[in-house]
């Protein structure tokens, strides 16, 4: 191998591995493409090239502005780092460098290490009734002023409510990605980056997939665009001149088509429904705690003040994405007589009054949908058995709203077209901002935010 080919395959792979980055970034679609055009120019046609380009010219690197106002990262979950620090201190403990305090497991290792010290029970946190009196104390072994044993017993208890707030936050992050790009963000580099046309394909549309809503009237701009087209045509192509085959099985984690399911075997399909089957009723049972939280209207699902609809939306959004993912394998296995028995209904998100508003004043109406999942049990209490919920009651809802059950995605795998590039527009709460430097101004003031 030459010195020319050696350094080539070098820059591929560094490219390779800067778009598995962005499996779990918000990355601008146009960015991507860029990438995805250097990692691939040799091999494109002239029509491909031009699509390509179409994007890549919009990348933040040929922007006159070379920045954008979004962030380009989804949100993190803190840990108890800040906490555990204190408490290393103050327990005059030895910092054990094999921990990481924003993971879940490290959190509880370390609130079961450190508790049986002063003798705290764990999960118990009443002040008055759980701690140790100053005979207890003694009994124990612990000899400690009560001032002092306070202190201790009072940080365990902080360590242990930020381990729950952090159990929380975790899972509304994990079902954000879910809602955007499925299970993407789970796959691994070397499923990832085993075929070129595989990782060019999920990283762009990934990127797509990423894109934030824009305050409308109408409907959201599809994520599968004429480029996501082009580039998974690539995958299928039988004359491709690449020694390693497409790899539909990473394909799947993020776009299951019947088109790539039908080129997985039926383990693989098998071992996507659990992990699907899985994560609903994972998000079922959250749907019904932020239900419980929130006094929701179903009957319009118009946001009201002190609604928490950030969260329900994103989680309601992952409810649909695992619902379709799910669906899908059903059709694909030949498994769709389940839905006789059982057939998930779809979650609708919360709508802000002013859109409602707008809809109406344009002589539009409440979405027919809505009156479907006002009649439909909710998904948390088909998984308690306390309702049934089958293929014959949907369709029946949906006749009565006037909606083609299978059409509108209620029984069956949703289809869709091929939506033209669009330049991803800087948003300020969903408002389109024509300038990154004036998105960031009307953000730090507040601008559409709904926020004196």
């Amino acid at each position: 191998m030459s010195n020319s080919e050696l350094t080539l395959r070098i820059n591929k792979m560094t490219t390779i591995e800067l778009l598995y980055q962005t499996l779990n970034e918000r990355r601008r679609p146009e960015d991507i493409a860029e990438m995805v055009f250097e990692l691939t120019k040799d091999s494109l046609t002239n029509n491909e090239k031009l699509l390509l380009e179409k994007a890549s010219k919009g990348s933040l690197s040929k922007n006159i502005y070379g920045y954008t106002s979004m962030l380009q990262t989804f949100a993190e979950a803190k840990g108890a780092t800040k906490q555990i620090e204190k408490a290393l201190e103050i327990f005059q403990l030895n910092p054990n460098t094999k921990f990481d305090y924003n993971n879940q497991k490290d959190i509880e290792e370390f609130i079961a290490l450190v508790s049986p010290i002063i003798n705290k029970s764990i999960g118990k946190n009443d002040f008055k009734a759980d701690r140790l009196n100053k005979s207890q104390r003694i009994e124990n072994g612990i000899d400690l002023s009560k001032r002092n044993y306070n202190k201790k017993w009072r940080l365990l208890k902080r360590i242990e409510n930020k381990l729950l707030k952090f159990i929380t936050e975790s899972k509304k992050v994990e079902f954000q990605k879910i809602a955007k790009h499925g299970l993407i963000h789970t796959l691994n580099f070397t499923n990832f980056s085993s075929d070129i046309n595989t990782a060019c394909f999920i990283a762009y549309y990934n990127a797509r997939c990423n894109l934030r809503s824009v305050f409308t009237n109408e409907s959201q701009i599809r994520s599968f665009d004429e480029i996501s087209e082009m580039l998974l045509s690539k995958c299928n192509r039988k004359d491709t001149q690449l020694p390693n085959p497409t790899n539909w099985w990473a394909i799947a984690h993020i776009y299951t088509s019947q088109e790539v399911l039908s080129h997985l075997t039926d383990h693989q399909k098998g071992l996507l429904l659990g992990k699907w089957t899985t994560i609903l009723q994972e998000i079922a049972a959250f749907l019904d705690q932020i239900w419980n939280q929130n006094d929701i209207n179903r009957e319009t699902m118009v946001v009201k003040r002190g609604n928490d609809s950030t969260t329900w939306n994103n989680t309601a959004g992952a409810w649909n994405k695992a619902r379709d993912n799910w669906m899908n394998l059903i059709y694909s296995l030949g498994l769709d007589y389940i839905l006789e028995e059982i057939c998930f209904g779809k979650t609708l998100r919360l709508m802000a009054a002013d859109v409602v508003a707008w809809h109406f004043s344009t002589n539009g109406k409440l979405d027919p949908n809505t009156e479907v999942w006002n009649k439909l049990p909710l998904p948390w209490e088909i998984f308690q058995n306390k309702v049934n919920c089958n293929k014959d009651l949907v369709i029946k809802y949906c006749e009565q709203a006037g909606l083609d059950p299978e059409k509108s995605g209620w029984i069956a795998p949703r289809t869709h077209g091929v939506a033209e590039f669009t330049p991803t527009p800087e948003l300020v709460h969903g408002v389109a901002i024509s300038n990154p430097f004036l998105a960031t101004a009307l953000k730090r003031h507040r601008f559409f935010s709904g926020k004196k």
